[in-house]
């Protein structure tokens, strides 16, 4: 196979802030393989878990050096693709990994939820993201929300640099005008232990059905400490595999999938599968990510219970488009492989 990339800049409408910073805008990479006069589209999005980081020059990088290796690759031997990728950045592996599906999708003639027996119909709804803000800030960026689809579930960042009072203050402001919708909370990993408890049941009392990565990568035996909270708790920076989410399933309720944490679809797919066998809750989220990847990850919506995919409606000049909006689901299309088309 023949793979090219070529990067792209998306900018937010809105800067997304979290406890370790804030987000305007991204350079990504489209990736595409090219075989038999079809061609699969997948996209690398840098991303940061705090201890981590994966740019779009390592993320080059990692492309550049694997081409070679992919020019006598066949499309359909998974497991030789998988040896040859392994070693990758896991951004650069699920970019590959998402443009191999599209090329098969779009050599049968079919869209991969399709494929892989899926009913659409299920992905649940997505939740909309409100950064770490002032009250007004929130309640305005809500409101914006509001002016594309009224969302079913609201997914607030805490976690503030500013302490635990403006937390409150944020979440309360955002109840004043959603008193109906359900909440859940991400902090990131800008919580300890006895601040997460402490805040249990305010949260609950708020609506919060459940609560995110409270405490920082690398505390997860600290996890054992919140197991008797009483809202479910799930990880995201904690968990990349499905050997991650087999290691935390005795200390978490449920687990945030991104692909590009798991390397792609591949791995996304034994990941929910081992998360399922342990009895785990299931989430698919983003990043900086375009239609691309979000239209790819919504191949899985009908395996998961929750999704999180909204960054590409926050983008200014998404240059794809794919999956759609229908009674606030992330629907992927009936076109084949990842239903994605560039903007005209």
């Amino acid at each position: 196979m023949q793979l090219s990339f070529e990067p792209f800049t998306v900018h937010k409408r809105f800067a997304l802030r979290i406890s370790r910073g804030s987000t305007q805008a991204t350079t990504n990479l489209w990736v595409r393989l090219q075989q038999d006069g079809l061609e699969g589209w997948g996209e690398a999005s840098p991303f940061s878990t705090g201890q981590q980081s994966q740019t779009t020059e390592l993320l080059s990088e990692a492309l550049t050096t694997i081409a070679p290796a992919l020019v006598h690759l066949d499309p359909w031997n998974h497991q030789q693709f998988e040896d040859l990728t392994r070693s990758l950045p896991s951004a650069a592996r699920a970019a590959l990994d998402l443009a191999i599906w599209d090329w098969r999708g779009k050599a049968l003639g079919q869209p991969l939820w399709k494929l892989w027996g899926l009913a659409r119909d299920r992905c649940p709804v997505t939740s909309v993201t409100i950064g770490i803000s002032s009250p007004q800030a929130g309640q305005e960026r809500l409101a914006a929300w509001r002016e594309l689809f009224e969302p079913a579930l609201i997914k607030v960042k805490l976690g503030s640099p500013e302490g635990v009072e403006a937390d409150r203050v944020l979440l309360n402001a955002l109840k004043e005008v959603a008193p109906t919708t359900p909440f859940s909370v991400d902090a990131n990993g800008g919580w300890d232990v006895a601040t997460t408890r402490s805040l249990a049941d305010w949260l609950v009392e708020s609506g919060v059905i459940y609560l995110e990565q409270p405490l920082a990568k690398g505390q997860e035996a600290d996890l054992l400490q919140l197991r008797d909270l009483p809202l479910p708790v799930f990880v995201d920076e904690s968990a990349w595999t499905s050997q991650d989410v087999a290691a935390l399933s005795d200390r978490v309720d449920g687990i945030n999938l991104k692909l590009l944490k798991t390397g792609g679809l591949t791995e996304a797919l034994r990941a929910i599968h081992t998360a399922r066998a342990h009895g785990l809750q299931l989430m698919l989220g983003c990043y900086s990510d375009s239609s691309l990847l979000n239209s790819a990850a919504a191949q899985l919506g009908p395996l998961v219970d929750y999704l999180d995919l909204d960054s590409h409606l926050n983008l200014l000049d998404d240059p794809f488009n794919g999956a759609t909006i229908a009674a606030g689901r992330l629907v992927p299309s009936d076109r084949p492989g990842l239903g994605v088309l560039r903007q005209e």
